[in-house]
């Protein structure tokens, strides 16, 4: 059975609605074992409350709160559902939705009622004063079944430019009813941080009614008008996890809450949870089978990501130069990105990064800098190949490469049959350990039977290779020379099942730059498993 925990602290709200609003962004579509899965997350990372869904207005949110119930102890947030005012002439306690709230079981309600007069006549098709008794029914129908209430006002933003004084009375009726907190939405994401601020501060002065917000981000303003709010006197925060919504999405729960932890000083987490932010962003996105965005804020991989030489020497010295806040915080770490941009500190703290110590060689690290140059110029990239850039360091390092085998030689055949069908045929021709391989194999392209006929010679010398697959494979046609000709870029991802690596090819031709990044892929996977070069 679950328990529902309540905040020993409700003077802040971090209120999560990834389950609702953020399900309705294009692209995600989640089974009630995914909203399951996500609800325990959100639960772990601390947030104040969960809202699960509409209970009533689909199978799939009936049963996601019917299976909660019973599945999942939540030791931080309190489950919410979501729902709207009784329909217009009738009674709260006889609307079959209303009902449907009450019999999710959830301790918490929110309630979506118009504060647009536009809205409520055009939309509700009711009078002004008729939506105003709906709000005061509900709410108080809610509040004698037990329930704690807050009140989303939808559209409140435009309705306040629009009836000012309507849009107050709304705010005050749900307060008077018995709603803990009245949501003020800006449900088309239209509005600027100095807009925001300045209408809320002006609902709190004139209603004295507990206020929160709700934020889309049509505007690329959801996080700072949120924190506007925060800053005018709102104590409750509707977020999605990694700005998931509709449109272009919501306030995203991550950014708000770091900043109100780390720029605030707010409390607004359990002990130890922000550490936990990094890997919760990432987990709901695998979960909702969207790649976790690699340029957001604290989370994204790319968050502490450094690439200018000047900003690598400056963190060489100290990394707060060029860096607000320790990565560490979040769950992140900094990373050092090798371009042409590079200079010698940015080797230097790469290869830190991996392991290796330079031991302040200038001459080393000037070898590497200018090798890392002349091949980005000719089209290589070690930004995201890092296995292809360590395998560089370690040559200049230890004066020689990582020879595990020698390529004689290698050739792919692909036959167009009569039937439409193709065959893909490769032979390589190789040296290890002092013998000489010839393996042939079949694939689904000809890359693909490369790096069959690859591992089937080699195997036979390092068994270890047998873990490796390949996972991604990115091919990018640089610019042309002339006419057809170009130069094309290889990145080749790899896995022993414990960990992946990327590695780099460039070459006139896909198949050519595609044997280079598998040369190195399987060369940096047996320095991985620790096998002793054979040559």
């Amino acid at each position: 059975m679950t328990t529902l925990s309540t905040e020993s602290d409700d003077s802040f709200h971090v209120f999560d609605t990834t389950l609702r609003d953020g399900a309705q962004r294009e692209g995600i579509n989640l089974t009630v074992a995914d909203k399951l899965a996500i609800a325990r997350y959100l639960d772990e990372f601390g947030v104040g409350f969960i809202e699960g869904g509409w209970p009533g207005a689909n199978p799939r949110d009936t049963e996601f709160f019917a299976r909660a119930r019973q599945e999942i102890e939540f030791r931080h947030a309190q489950l919410v559902a979501f729902g709207a005012t009784r329909r217009p002439g009738a009674k709260a306690s006889d609307d079959p939705q209303v009902r449907a709230l009450v019999e999710s079981g959830a301790p918490v309600i929110t309630l979506v009622a118009k504060s647009h007069d536009r809205h409520v006549e055009l939309a509700l098709r009711t009078t002004l004063d008729e939506n105003v008794e709906m709000i005061r029914d509900t709410v108080s129908y809610l509040r004698e079944q037990g329930r704690r209430v807050f009140v989303d006002c939808e559209h409140f933003f435009d309705g306040y430019r629009a009836n000012p004084e309507y849009a107050k009375a709304v705010v005050r009726t749900a307060a008077e009813a018995g709603a803990d907190v009245v949501i003020l939405c800006d449900t088309n994401g239209g509005m600027l941080p100095a807009q925001i601020h300045a209408v809320v501060a002006t609902v709190l002065a004139d209603t004295g009614a507990r206020i929160g917000i709700h934020t889309q981000d049509d505007t690329g303003c959801a996080v700072a008008n949120t924190l506007a709010a925060v800053d005018a006197g709102a104590t409750h925060v509707q977020c999605t996890a990694n700005g998931y919504g509709e449109r272009v999405g919501n306030a995203n729960l991550f950014p708000v809450v770091a900043a109100l932890e780390l720029k605030y000083g707010k409390t607004v987490l359990p002990a130890g949870a922000l550490a936990e932010m990094t890997r919760i962003s990432h987990a709901i996105a695998e979960v909702v089978n969207l790649a976790p965005s690699t340029h957001q804020p604290y989370v994204g991989v790319s968050a502490f990501a450094h690439k200018a030489g000047l900003h690598a020497s400056a963190i060489k010295v100290d990394p707060d130069l060029y860096q607000h806040i320790t990565p560490e915080l979040v769950g992140n770490s900094m990373r050092t990105l090798v371009s042409d941009m590079a200079g010698r500190a940015s080797i230097e703290l790469k290869g830190k990064e991996l392991g290796i110590d330079l031991g302040g060689d200038r001459d080393l690290v000037g070898r590497v800098v200018g090798r890392v140059k002349e091949r980005e110029l000719k089209g290589y990239t070690y930004e995201a190949a890092d296995a292809s850039f360590e395998l560089l360091l370690r040559e200049e390092a230890e004066g020689r490469p990582r020879n595990y085998f020698r390529t004689e030689s290698w050739r792919a055949i692909v036959e167009d049959r009569p039937d439409g069908t193709h065959a893909n045929e490769a032979t390589v021709k190789l040296w290890a350990k002092g013998e000489r391989i010839v393996a042939t194999a079949e694939g689904n392209g000809p890359v693909n039977a490369l790096d069959r006929a690859m591992r089937v010679g080699l195997e036979q010398i390092y068994p270890q290779l047998a873990k490796l697959g390949l996972v991604d494979y990115k091919v990018r046609i640089l610019e042309g020379r002339h006419g057809t000709e170009s130069t094309t870029r290889v990145l080749v991802t790899t896995s022993d099942g414990t960990g992946d690596w990327a590695t780099v090819g460039v070459a006139e031709n896909v198949i050519a730059a595609s044997w280079q990044a598998l040369e190195d892929a399987y060369t940096y996977g047996l320095l991985r498993a620790g096998v002793e070069p054979a040559e």
